[in-house]
């Protein structure tokens, strides 16, 4: 089932989609255009995976690490679907990276080889990982570079039902493919990366894990418009 919450009536609303339509979890018709997408939650961190498909750490000029690359993203980055990515005043070289995203079920700490998955994944969602390649680049670390406003749109529904080993990603840029991705394909798995991280950090309910993106990533600009795809669910924002 695809859930998200929307601002609808003067009232945050939780809905779930049903073959296009929108209803509210005590069965009311919610009717689209009276309604403003929110973020489906609201995290206490959004840590991601850097170079987690091959093709993109080698069109990057870098070697597949080891053991996962860990960064985080600032909560305050946060965008819905729907809302408008904001190129900054200090990068040149904003850029695209279309993701899938995994949200916490409930708190997680030491998971070991033998957990179940299912008890920890509330689902997952299309997620953008927006950043300022040029002052990645030139900083040491990517925080800078990852946590402008606006430079994590995700949403706007995410879908509880899934298999971790065949999930796709589609980006598309002003309505052209650019980036096409299977979890299958990733360096380190889903649940390899929940347990790795669980062993670093705690993670909380709702906390987002933003797995990695594959080959084609590439510069926006004011104008543009954006669309990452995981699961049917589809996340468009425009660049301004």
């Amino acid at each position: 089932m695809k859930r998200g919450k929307v601002f609808y009536r003067g009232k945050v609303v939780e809905v779930f989609e049903d073959e296009d339509r929108l209803f509210s979890f005590w069965g009311e018709m919610v009717e689209r255009e009276k309604i403003t997408f929110l973020p489906p939650f609201y995290p206490s961190k959004i840590v991601c995976v850097g170079r987690n498909y091959a093709l993109h750490a080698k069109e990057l000029g870098n070697k597949v690490p080891e053991e996962p690359l860990i960064f985080l993203k600032a909560s305050s980055s946060i965008l819905a679907h729907k809302g408008a990515i904001v190129i900054p005043s200090q990068s040149e070289q904003v850029e695209y990276e279309g993701e899938i995203g995994v949200a916490l079920k409930k708190r997680a700490k030491n998971l070991d080889d033998t957990f179940n998955i299912n008890e920890y994944i509330k689902g997952v969602f299309p997620l953008n990982d927006v950043t300022a390649r040029d002052l990645q680049k030139r900083d040491v670390q990517f925080t800078r570079a990852k946590s402008f406003d606006t430079f994590c749109p995700f949403g706007p529904f995410y879908e509880d039902s899934f298999n971790l080993k065949d999930i796709s990603v589609k980006t598309r840029l002003n309505g052209e493919i650019k980036q096409i991705g299977q979890s299958k394909d990733m360096v380190f798995s889903i649940r390899f990366l929940l347990s790795y991280i669980s062993k670093m950090m705690t993670l909380e309910e709702d906390d987002i894990i933003a797995t990695g993106t594959p080959e084609g990533v590439g510069k926006i600009k004011r104008g543009d418009f954006v669309e990452v795809e995981v699961s049917s669910i589809l996340l468009q924002n425009v660049v301004v």
